[in-house]
């Protein structure tokens, strides 16, 4: 099958979702750790993230989304990464989720970094927020070194979380 890719890296392909990715989002949506600071609960199967690969609107509502984010060399699944719009708050969020084996590796800054160009350059998005669990120092890491900066904090579900943005 061939992939259309949205962007590309040095290292790294992002994609939209595929039917495909279903057992790749099973296990790291499985993995309690890698849920540790999203507030998401674990997919109950593969059916389940079958479903919400496609049952997922972003790309056709907005043009964007959250991506796979592949091994260029490999083509291994590492996790996903992107552009989220929220009518609700008219802004446009930047995520990133990867395996275990993949923190620590330069995976999440080389994938958020090319989305967040993206966004600017390719999509004429003027802001671009972050949102992280004021416990989730790596992802604090992994924004401040795209070149985002913190600009608040705000309480969900009793949980602080730290805002930060980047304006084109």
């Amino acid at each position: 099958m061939s992939q259309q890719f949205i962007l590309e890296t040095s290292g790294l392909q992002l994609r939209p979702f595929t039917e495909e990715d279903s057992q790749a989002l099973f296990l790291l949506n499985s993995d309690p750790l890698v849920l540790q600071y999203t507030g998401d609960v674990p997919f109950k199967d593969v059916d389940e993230a079958a479903e919400f690969i496609l049952r997922y609107d972003q790309y056709q509502k907005y043009g964007y989304g959250r991506w796979a984010v592949v091994d260029r060399e490999s083509k291994a699944f590492l996790g996903w990464c992107g552009l989220k719009y929220s009518p609700e708050k008219n802004e446009t969020d930047i995520g990133f989720r990867f395996h275990r084996e993949f923190w620590g590796k330069g995976f999440a800054t080389e994938a958020a970094s090319g989305c967040l160009k993206y966004g600017f350059t390719e999509l004429g998005l003027s802001r671009i927020v972050g949102r992280a669990q004021i416990g989730n120092i790596s992802s604090h890491n992994v924004l401040k070194k795209i070149g985002m900066n913190q600009t608040g904090s705000f309480m969900e579900a009793s949980v602080e979380w730290l805002l930060f943005e980047k304006f084109q």
